[in-house]
């Protein structure tokens, strides 16, 4: 047997790129992933192919786009028999290991009705073993070690109520009731280091995934305050809303199904004024640099068990946040923001590129085939992302993508949703697609909408420039562009299978000219 190799695959929820690296960043103190930045890869342009959770976590461990794993929606069954990370992974002989959630909703052929994994969209994912339950609507193992603590709580949804430490009426940015070493984040990160001592001597595969800094916004002190409101940047926008809605159709809805008091619990008539925006930005900083902290001791421990230079790691986040640019709130858009993502991966051996950083667009879906070539595991010609370690070493495959692709379905069956009510489309054509180039993003929708086109060496996301007709040469190449990366990664599960009378062969769909 060779030397250990272990993979820590580390995943954030709803933390956008500019946190950690861009304009938002300096305004943030991450002192561990700044570190594991300089000992590491970064990917500056990064992006998840599908919002929200359920859809981008399907996507992140199967490498498959939403049109092929059609896992659109929280709440939206994955087929059973899809691979995925932990399904491959056990073919090379690990157990993987889940300390915390993949949001994965059930394929019901696959169970009884009455089964308890139909009653969730955040059960596990088929082949992870779940070593510590921490979903989001769930997590009965916080809320037990939180009453263990001794705290006070009528019903779950109340956690997350900031508490006055005056006892006058609360403020939104007053501290959660639990201290932060109490906190969901502390707590999945004491379980996985009283966990994983004992897997020193096997080679072992963990993922683990923070809650934060998903919202309700809401921090233990000192992290509910360590920010001052008025010295982080304003957001991204044009002055008033109704501008940012006058470029689609698309928008009005968008801004309505998500506002400023949906962040947080127990203020419902909270309003979207700059300082209310600037002290919920400022919580959101809170929160990662909370995240930050626990990361931080997660790679101490690697360290000073000598596991570190025999172990894979892994960082980044199912999607992004628009944290008030654009005067919109959350995932649900088509905004880069929104899906633009952090990535670090620290390879064991690859020193000499420590501190680098890779311009070249990568996508989610390339992270699970990265995880496998580096064991050694065939990658299943299901996946359509591809391996990153390439980039790692500094070198770009001559065939590599220079645009990212994107989804999103705004549809829901059991109830139309706000899209739907003000676009008239139903659950067929209430879905979109982005493509990204360094220059042009292209949206375009299932339903007979006009498109969406950003010039970045323009006005950016401010205006939508489809219509001018300066610009209709590039529009019809990218609506081209995106037609064909659709038609080239439509399913390949069995698609390179022949059956021949000696037998089925199989073409490997990575290593095709």
């Amino acid at each position: 047997m060779g030397s250990p190799q272990n993979v820590l695959f580390i995943v954030t929820d709803q933390l956008r790129a500019d946190c950690v690296f861009g304009d938002l960043a300096q305004h943030i103190d991450l002192p561990n992933l700044r570190a594991l930045m300089a000992d590491a890869v970064t990917f500056q342009r990064h992006y998840s192919v599908v919002n929200p959770c359920g859809p981008s976590r399907a996507s992140l461990l199967t490498g498959q786009y939403s049109m092929n794993h059609r896992s659109v929606r929280n709440g939206t069954p994955l087929r059973h028999d899809t691979a995925n990370i932990a399904t491959e992974m056990r073919k090379s002989g690990y157990t993987p290991m889940l300390f915390g959630y993949t949001d994965t909703s059930q394929d019901p052929r696959a169970f009884h009705e009455n089964d308890p994994a139909l009653r969730t969209y955040e059960h596990h994912m088929n082949g992870f073993q779940e070593v510590v339950e921490m979903r989001f609507e769930m997590s009965y193992p916080w809320r037990s070690h939180l009453i263990e603590q001794g705290y006070d709580f009528d019903s779950y949804s109340s956690v997350y109520h900031p508490v006055s430490p005056t006892g006058d009426a609360p403020k939104i940015n007053d501290p959660a009731l639990y201290r932060a070493k109490d906190s969901d984040t502390a707590f999945l990160t004491d379980r996985f280091l009283a966990t994983m001592p004992s897997y020193k001597a096997t080679d072992w595969f963990a993922h683990l995934t923070y809650i934060r800094p998903h919202p309700p916004l809401v921090a233990p002190a000192p992290y509910n305050n360590m920010y001052d409101p008025a010295q982080i940047p304003m957001p991204t926008r044009l002055d008033d809303p109704a501008d940012e809605v006058a470029n689609h159709p698309f928008f009005g809805a968008a801004l309505a199904n998500k506002t400023l008091a949906g962040n947080v619990v127990g203020f419902p008539d909270l309003t979207a004024t700059d300082e209310n925006t600037q002290t919920l930005r400022a919580l959101y900083f809170g929160l990662i640099t909370e995240v930050d902290l626990h990361i931080g001791r997660v790679i101490d421990f690697l360290k000073k068990t000598g596991q570190y230079e025999d172990t894979l790691i892994v960082v980044t986040a199912d999607h992004g946040e628009m944290l008030g640019d654009r005067h919109s709130w959350g995932k649900f858009t088509v905004h880069d923001a929104a899906y633009h993502t952090p990535l670090i991966i620290r390879q064991p051996g690859n020193g000499v590129r420590a501190g680098s950083v890779v311009t070249e667009p990568v996508e989610t879906i390339d992270i699970t085939p990265t995880i496998l070539d580096w064991v050694g595991q065939d990658i299943p010609n299901s996946m359509d992302g591809r391996s990153l370690l390439p980039l790692l070493q500094g070198e770009v495959p001559q065939d590599w993508r220079t645009y990212t692709f994107s989804e999103f379905d705004f549809s829901e069956p059991e109830a139309p949703t706000v899209w739907e009510q003000a676009l008239g489309t139903g659950p067929s054509d209430s879905s979109l697609s982005v493509l990204r180039e360094a220059r042009f993003t292209l949206v375009e929708f299932a339903a007979d909408l006009p498109p969406i086109l950003y010039d970045h060496d323009a006005a950016g996301e401010a205006v939508n420039v489809a219509s001018q007709p300066e610009y209709q040469a590039d529009l019809n190449r990218l609506t081209r562009l995106m037609l064909r990366h659709r038609m080239k990664n439509m399913d390949h599960t069995l698609s390179l299978y022949s059956i021949t009378n000696e037998g089925p062969r199989l073409k490997q769909r990575h290593e095709m000219p």
